[in-house]
């Protein structure tokens, strides 16, 4: 596969991933009125993904050998990062969250600026420009100072950070098949998840075991596991910038479906805020003729290995 067909690939499968991630609060709230408040229902999602995807993993242990320890960090980064995302959704309104988090082109040109070297285009900085701007009236809609409001919008602002870092992680280092990559973001989803859930909520008394233990199982599989597989193969491919303006797929599909189902409806100064976060990363996409170096890529010995 050549790199112009390997791009559009990795650029369509984030694309999609973006979409199927728009519904995943749905899950994740019907596992906190199903008996799991808190990060617990995270907890539940995140742990059975890691027993589904643990024998792919065993069946690939060598490459978990063979990798860093930088590079099983940052993909277990990841992993940290979309279980706060996930928490998120239990104490804070969808669209908010998800806004939050995707003001990661902004992170995500910062590190590459001031940790990496990376030359910042005139585009580029008015993205961020925007960007923050647009969270600014985001968070200061109702009047008071624009900071977030509650912990579900602090999880969606702190997540979308350490993906940035994550992101950028993975692109310069990771070498581990999708498969066994979304293995180890699993685990580092599972242990945050376990970590924080303790002080988020006490632990319950489940009733509910048979359906919860479903909709734990339908959602660790097809979220975390077919659909980050699909992502952490696009990840390494595509530049963090790109990565997270193409994952905007998701603010769309995540702010209608709350807005239909849940009935969560946002200000005009939260779409006005939030047209600016999408504009932000509209911008940071916007082609430039930089000269700037595009950061590494692995290059597997054997590619048909990892398609």
């Amino acid at each position: 596969m050549n790199q112009h067909r390997t791009t559009l690939t990795a650029s369509a499968l984030v694309i999609a991933s973006g979409v199927v991630w728009g519904f995943y609060w749905l899950p994740v709230r019907a596992l906190s009125q199903a008996g799991l408040p808190g990060a617990w229902g995270t907890v539940a999602i995140t742990v059975s993904a890691v027993l589904v995807l643990c024998p792919i993993a065993f069946g690939h242990r060598q490459s978990l050998r063979d990798v860093s320890p930088f590079s099983l960090c940052a993909v277990a980064l990841g992993g940290a990062a979309f279980a706060l995302y996930s928490v998120g959704f239990v104490y804070g309104r969808v669209a908010i969250v998800v806004l939050l988090f995707f003001l990661t082109p902004v992170w995500s040109t910062l590190i590459g600026h001031f940790f990496f070297g990376w030359t910042t285009p005139p585009l580029r900085i008015l993205a961020m420009i925007v960007g923050l701007i647009g969270l600014g009236i985001i968070l200061g809609a109702d009047g008071n100072w624009p900071v977030p409001r509650n912990i579900g919008e602090w999880m969606g602002l702190v997540s979308g950070m350490l993906w940035s870092i994550s992101s950028v992680g993975m692109r310069r280092t990771s070498t581990l098949l999708p498969t066994v990559a979304a293995f180890v973001f699993a685990c580092g989803a599972a242990l945050t998840a376990c970590l924080i859930a303790g002080f988020l909520a006490p632990l319950p008394l489940v009733s509910a075991a048979v359906t919860i233990s479903a909709i734990a199982l339908v959602t660790g599989a097809l979220w975390w596991g077919a659909v980050v597989i699909g992502l952490m193969w696009a990840t390494v491919r595509l530049e963090p910038a790109r990565t997270g303006i193409l994952l905007m797929s998701e603010v769309l599909v995540a702010a209608a479906s709350a807005a239909i189902i849940a009935g969560e409806q946002l200000s005009v100064l939260e779409l006005i805020g939030g047209v600016l976060v999408l504009g932000a990363g509209i911008l940071e996409l916007w082609p430039t003729n930089t000269g700037r170096p595009a950061p590494p890529i692995y290059s597997p010995a054997k590619p048909e290995d990892h398609r």
